[in-house]
Parts: C-alpha cells; sequence; structure tokens
C-alpha cells in the first residue's frame, strides 16, 4: 500500500508564502538606512507593501547651513501586510560659537491602508545630533499619518491638492531661519493641518465597497510623532 502525502491547497501555499513576505520585509525595518540612501523608497508586491521615507540634513563648517523635507502620501489599498519607516534625521558637526551651524529635516509620511491588516509594521523616528558644535541649532522632526478604512478609499483630487499646498508649506518652513522652537511649534501646527484634513477627508469620502464586511471597523486617522 503507497501512502501520498496530503497535498497542500492553493490557499494553503499561498498563506505560508505571504507569511513569509510579510516577515522578510519588516524584517528589514531592524537595519538602517545606509549613509547616501534614497530619501523615498517602496516595494512589495499586491498583499504586501513597504515604503520608506526619510529626510536628512548635515550642516558643517563649509556648509553651515542644511535643511530637507519629505512629504510623501503612500496609497496602498488592500493587503495582508504592510512595513512603513519614516524618519528624520539631522546633524550640526564641527562649526564654532561664533559661526555656528543649523540643520533642519523634517518628514511627513501619510499612508492609507484599505481593510484589516494582519500585519501593520509602522515605525516613525528622528534623531538630532550636535558633534562638537556648539551654539549650533539642530532639529528633526517625523511626522507619521495612518489612515485605515475597513472598505475601498482613495484621496481625491481636491484632499491631494490641499495636500500639496501644505508640502509647499513644510518647505518653506524647513527652510526658514525661525528659532528653532518657533519651527518646532508651527511643524505641530501643521500636523494638524493635515490630520483635520484627512479626518475629513475619511469621514465624506463615498462610501466603497467593504473589503472585509464581517470585520467592518471605525475609519480611523493616526498620527505618530517624534521629534529631537
Amino acid at each position: 500500500m503507497t501512502h501520498r502525502k496530503p497535498r497542500q491547497g492553493h490557499s494553503g501555499r499561498r498563506v505560508a508564502r505571504l507569511g513569509m513576505l510579510v516577515a522578510a520585509c519588516t524584517a528589514g525595518f531592524a537595519t538602517a538606512s545606509p549613509a547616501g540612501a534614497a530619501s523615498s523608497a517602496s516595494t512589495g508586491n499586491r498583499y504586501v507593501g513597504i515604503v520608506v521615507d526619510e529626510a536628512r540634513a548635515t550642516a558643517g563648517p563649509r556648509h553651515r547651513v542644511d535643511h530637507d523635507a519629505e512629504f510623501a502620501v503612500r496609497e496602498l489599498g488592500a493587503r495582508l501586510g504592510v512595513g512603513a519607516r519614516n524618519r528624520a534625521f539631522a546633524r550640526s558637526a564641527g562649526c564654532s560659537l561664533d559661526r555656528p551651524c543649523r540643520s533642519v529635516a523634517l518628514s511627513f509620511q501619510v499612508v492609507t491602508v484599505t481593510g484589516t491588516v494582519a500585519r501593520l509594521n509602522a515605525a516613525n523616528s528622528s534623531r538630532a545630533v550636535n558633534d562638537h558644535c556648539e551654539g549650533c541649532q539642530t532639529f528633526a522632526g517625523a511626522y507619521q499619518f495612518i489612515v485605515s478604512t475597513p472598505y475601498s478609499f482613495t484621496l481625491s483630487r481636491p484632499v491631494r491638492d490641499e495636500l500639496a499646498r501644505l508640502e509647499r508649506r513644510l518647505g518653506e518652513l524647513e527652510r526658514s531661519r525661525e528659532p528653532i522652537s518657533t519651527v518646532r511649534a508651527r511643524t505641530d501646527s501643521l500636523a494638524a493641518e493635515v490630520v483635520t484634513l484627512l479626518r475629513e477627508a475619511v469621514a465624506t469620502a463615498p462610501r466603497g465597497e467593504s473589503v472585509d464586511p464581517l470585520r467592518d471597523f471605525r475609519p480611523t486617522v493616526t498620527l505618530r510623532r517624534h521629534i529631537d
């Protein structure tokens, strides 16, 4: 008598394969971005989405003022696994008290997801470093906005236009010469405007088809903020 090993169905193989993809993609978040890496990156497939955004500014004696702003909008739709990383890094090094440096990095990341996400890995961080830089001004701010809806949802053209206007304001802010305390307060205020805009967009958008009617939930807009 021949005993045949039970065959794994297509759905079982798919779940196993997706589990490996989610694990592999999210594991990459444990590794810091290499120097000179692109400020924005997106990868994955129809089941798993990975997005990475970063603002990086470095000031020194030869370039005493540096600034960088990133404003990324990522509409991922329905995914089983989502990895979203947002980071701001600012560094001032080697400047003197009479000729101080100024470095400002601001990163805004908007991520929209639809349905129940089996694995959501959202990482948001910032770091500001003064390296032998007495009197220098260094500020890093990372703001991550996660929009989750149980039904199909896309940002409308008017909402995208308004986000573009806010992006321009963020660019003006990171280039300004205002005190860091003012930059921080104005950045927080700008982030609050983004949250309000996204909440209104979710509340007024036509209700699309539910991705999973058995797991219906209230749409949410979550802000993750980290400043240094």
